[in-house]
Order: C-alpha cells, then structure tokens, then sequence
C-alpha cells in the first residue's frame, strides 16, 4: 500500500502555498511538490514537523493509501 497524504487540504484550510510550508518545516517548495503529488514519502521527522504546522496527529496528514476505505467501513 502507497503512502498517501493530505498535504494540499491541510495547506489550503491553513492558506498557505508550498513556499510557505515548506519555509516552516525547513523543506524546499519542490520538496513539499514531491510529497504531495506522493513521487517522494518524507523521513520521520520532516513528516512529524509538518503534522505539527497543521495542529494535526501524523495519521491524519499521511495514511497508507486503502486505509481510509477500511476505516470508513467500520465506522458505517
């Protein structure tokens, strides 16, 4: 199962652009591209610094892709 992410939601509830994360988690523009577009799975602690900019817990920026499928099933 992928990685997947919800890097673009979180950043457009926030309004910032992929400049201004990536500015506040030490990251390049292009980097926080890669992630979102899931061409690039970030280390642990890039991962960690950017739930942290989102007031978010980890699982709730990157998930394996399936999982939400699965979670929504038990909750129905």
């Amino acid at each position: 199962m992928p990685l997947a992410n919800r890097l673009r939601e979180q950043r457009a509830r926030l309004g910032l652009n992929q400049q201004q994360l990536g500015q506040l988690v030490g990251a390049s523009r292009q980097t926080i591209s890669l992630i979102e577009r899931g061409d690039y799975h970030p280390s642990v602690l890039l991962a960690l610094r950017i739930a942290r900019v989102f007031g978010a817990p980890l699982e709730e920026v990157f998930f394996l892709e399936g999982e939400e499928e699965n979670e929504n099933a038990k909750n129905n």
